[in-house]
């Protein structure tokens, strides 16, 4: 692979992490990302032929590489859908460069043998989504009727493959699950795993998102600290999207992504690439940039040199400029190029 220097955007911000949607499709109807009303009525699930193949998608990978990508990301809809996945992550982790993947799932269909079947193949970190602790109110954000029981299976059969400190994830939407914070809190606190409570965000269009359903960040951290006193701490890195708190008494700490109360788009390293193989530059983006007529050209330089141009031309900083216009304005499904 020739070497290539770094790129920075507008804001001189590098690129550093490439989040890689493998399939639209999921098992959950979840209220905030793919609820039933909308997706089960109108959305067009993409075929498979319409899919970038692994070979495609590591051609992306290894000329986002190349412009200073170290850190990988698998998401979906639900990457656990798409087959052979582990096939794909082992030839990710022989890209010169890429130092981490990782990957987010609703755990539900983490069995203790693919797990260790990823593990294996090369995938070092998992982050499952759970929505609460109750099956009634769980049961209502992902509309499928799937126990918490069997994401915390999940959670579990990654921990006996040996993934370890796997970040768990919940939405947290005023009148839905707000109620779960605590308990949510109260069950992780001394485990290995680290909670990590968002923001109710507006991405997509199918959401119904309103301000007044966002608990923010500041009210997440009270209600906890009410409890289980905790005080924050240093970011891990810069561009890290969670804050960080610990627990006073050790027992372990949780993250808070403030995407609307508090911006951090200005470290913000992230591109996405969608499951046909579009790039976005951000999560709140109305339309992406098509990379497949670069991909069906020979070898990697096409491919680099496009991201090289739409990152080096970037501005986004939606978070930051959000307004009630900027709210309504059509955005792509966070279901189509993951969170």
């Amino acid at each position: 692979m020739a070497t290539s220097a770094a790129v920075t955007d507008r804001l001189f911000r590098p690129l550093r992490d490439l989040r890689i949607s493998v399939t639209d499709r999921c098992n959950f109807r979840c209220v905030y990302c793919m609820p039933k009303e909308t997706f089960d009525k109108d959305y067009r699930f993409l075929p498979k032929a319409e899919l970038l193949s692994f070979e495609e998608i590591v051609k992306v990978v290894g000329a986002a590489a190349e412009l200073g990508v170290t850190k990988i990301r698998l998401t979906g809809g639900e990457p656990l859908l798409r087959r052979d996945l582990d096939v794909l992550i082992g030839q990710i982790a022989k890209v010169p460069g890429i130092e981490d993947i990782s990957m987010t799932t609703n755990g539900s269909l983490l069995t203790q043998a693919r797990a260790r079947t990823l593990r294996d193949a090369g995938l070092q970190r998992i982050t499952v989504s759970l929505d609460a602790m109750d099956d009634e109110t769980f049961k209502a954000v992902n509309d499928v009727d799937v126990s918490v029981q069997s994401v915390l299976d999940g959670i579990e059969n990654a921990s006996a493959a040996g993934f370890s400190g796997t970040k768990v994830n919940m939405v947290v939407k005023k009148g839905l699950n707000d109620h779960s914070i605590v308990p949510m809190a109260q069950h992780f606190h001394g485990t290995d795993s680290i909670l990590r409570f968002i923001e109710f965000m507006d991405v997509g269009n199918s959401n119904a998102w309103n301000l007044a359903h966002v608990i923010t960040s500041a009210q997440i951290a009270e209600r906890i600290g009410q409890v289980l006193p905790i005080q924050p701490v240093s970011a891990n890195y810069r561009g890290e999207v969670a804050k960080r708190w610990e627990y006073l008494d050790g027992g372990g700490e949780i993250g808070i992504i403030s995407s609307v109360s508090e911006p951090f788009c200005g470290d913000c390293s992230r591109a996405r690439l969608s499951a046909t193989g579009s790039i976005y530059t951000c999560l709140f983006a109305s339309s992406g940039h098509d990379l497949r007529p670069k991909l069906r050209e020979p070898g990697d330089e096409s491919v680099r040199d496009a991201l090289r141009t739409l990152w080096s031309l970037r501005t986004d900083r939606y978070s930051e400029t959000r307004t009630q216009v900027a709210v309504l304005r059509p955005k792509v499904e966070m279901s189509f190029i993951g969170g």
